[in-house]
């Protein structure tokens, strides 16, 4: 049954709550199952489009996040994938959630994977966004994403070349739609993340990459349930890298949207929050293949 919100994510309150790390930015809105979504390059909480997690928080507990020493939280970012998610291991365990749904978008999508890979006991599903497989990849990111992704500040030209698809009119106006929802939290909003921090992401997703703990050989023996949204021309996380691991893994699905970048969730809202709740719905058939 869906739920009905008194409160949207334009307006949820900002909490902090003590971990390892030190005082943790966070957001909860919904109710129901939890699901604690990790956050992108760059990404701050107000960096969701509130339509998808209002979306999602009619089925669900959503929990959105500042990694450490991002936005509002204290601490420094990890500069290593495991211990990011042991920092938010610990956010976790402090929050009291046993076991939740997980999800990831971009760089938050193989830091998911790799919380996935350590403590699947934890994770009930797991939900990757415009993101990679952990490890080694054969299709590499196109240029316009570093010149664009790693300006000081990005406006809304660079939104939609880095999230959405410029050839598409569709896609256009569903960015700006986008950018509009995000735009309209006025009050309590979080902190940018500055030029100084990016080299922090780089190290983390390069040990990602070098993946010598072989994360990405754990998750995949494991029977969590795994969907991957999306869109077809994704500059940053090509779609084509999880191919080879469709036909390998007994419990992934790949869904690909059309005239769609880094960001369908952005795109289309109701749309992935649809393909995410029947995922979730029957994992119990992708868990007993």
């Amino acid at each position: 049954m869906e739920n009905t919100l008194a409160i949207s994510a334009i307006s949820t309150p900002t909490q902090f709550i003590e971990t390892s790390t030190g005082k943790i930015a966070y957001r909860t809105l919904g109710s129901g199952q939890p699901i604690v979504l990790f956050n992108r390059f760059r990404g701050i909480l107000d960096s969701w489009d509130p339509a998808f997690l209002d979306g999602l928080a009619g089925y669900y507990t959503v929990v959105t996040f500042d990694y450490p020493g991002i936005g509002r939280s204290e601490g420094s970012l990890p500069t290593d994938a495991r211990s990011l998610v042991t920092a938010v291991k610990s956010f976790t365990d402090a929050l009291g959630l046993q076991q939740f749904i997980l999800g990831g978008w971009s760089y938050g999508g193989i830091m998911a994977q790799t919380f996935a890979a350590n403590y699947p006991e934890q994770v009930s599903s797991l939900i990757v966004i415009g993101s990679n497989p952990l490890g080694s990849n054969a299709v590499p990111p196109e240029q316009i994403f570093f010149d664009t992704a790693l300006k000081p500040v990005n406006d809304f030209e660079d939104e939609l070349i880095l999230f959405f698809e410029p050839a598409s009119d569709v896609s256009k106006a569903a960015a700006k739609a986008s950018h509009d929802r995000i735009a309209a939290r006025k009050e309590d909003v979080d902190i940018p993340v500055t030029p100084e921090v990016f080299p922090l992401y780089f190290k983390g997703g390069a040990d990602a990459r070098a993946d010598n703990d072989k994360n990405r050989e754990k998750l995949f023996t494991t029977n969590i349930p795994i969907l991957s949204l999306n869109g077809d021309h994704d500059t940053s996380f090509p779609v084509e890298n999880w191919f080879p691991l469709v036909r390998q893994s007994k419990t992934m699905q790949l869904i690909i949207l059309p005239q769609t970048g880094h960001a369908p969730q952005h795109q289309y809202p109701e749309l992935c929050v649809d393909y995410i709740r029947a995922f979730i719905e029957r994992r119990e058939s992708y868990q007993n293949c």
